[in-house]
């Protein structure tokens, strides 16, 4: 395998990888929490 003389471990800029993460997590909960709603609604109302 290569040697990278310049590469640090841990010295990597990951705040974009960080945003991306948080905005995944954001829309899995508030997709759960939709279907979750949709099957309720579903459930109490179905003909």
């Amino acid at each position: 395998m290569a040697e990278n003389a310049e590469y640090k471990e841990g010295s990597m800029d990951i705040t974009e990888h960080e945003k991306t993460f948080r905005g995944f997590i954001r829309i899995t909960i508030r997709s759960v929490i939709a279907i979750f709603a949709i099957l309720i609604f579903l459930a109490l109302f179905a003909t």
